[in-house]
């Protein structure tokens, strides 16, 4: 037996591999499958030098603290400060749809976004939005899309029974 392991040492070192893969897999922490490169390196060496275990044990450490202080912090930087995940409604916020039936300022209104048909009004609450137009969403209202058409300027109107007060900019 030892002397097959000694002939053999390669697929000795890829069993150790093989087995801190799989092992990777139950802690998803990244250190054993750094380990698993270092023995992965350390199975090329034995093909290559097979009497030299020495060598073999070297390069594999060696590869395994370079994996872990260089690449190991990379991966985990990247899976731990990826993009905000953003559920329910507030995923919606910012994308932009087709208007799939006329939107009023009474409601009634809907539109397509992403392959699901939501309720729509307007956001100025005084515009009528044409079937077909692209139109982002504000915000949501229940579930009540508030949109309002992509490219065009936002325009804020002043309720009729409020006067502007001398300190308002002049509205344009």
């Amino acid at each position: 037996m030892m002397d097959w392991l000694r002939d053999n040492m390669w697929a000795a070192w890829l069993t150790i591999a093989a087995v801190l893969g799989l092992a990777e897999l139950a802690s998803l922490d990244f250190t054993l499958l750094m380990l698993a490169a270092g023995a992965l390196t350390a199975a090329g060496v034995a093909a290559f030098f097979p009497g030299l275990l020495w060598l073999q044990i070297v390069v594999g450490l060696i590869t395994a603290a370079a994996m872990l202080a260089a690449i190991r912090p990379m991966i985990v930087r990247k899976i731990h400060h990826g993009q905000e995940l953003k559920t329910g409604s507030a995923h919606v916020i910012g994308r932009t749809g087709t208007v799939v039936k006329e939107i009023h300022p009474d409601g009634g209104g809907s539109i397509r976004l992403g392959g699901e048909l939501w309720t729509a009004r307007p956001y100025d609450e005084v515009s009528t939005i044409a079937p077909g137009t692209r139109v982002e969403v504000m915000s949501i209202d229940g579930a009540t899309a508030v949109v309002y058409p992509v490219g065009e300027p936002l325009h804020h109107q002043l309720d009729s029974t409020e006067p502007p007060t001398p300190n308002d900019p002049p509205q344009t």
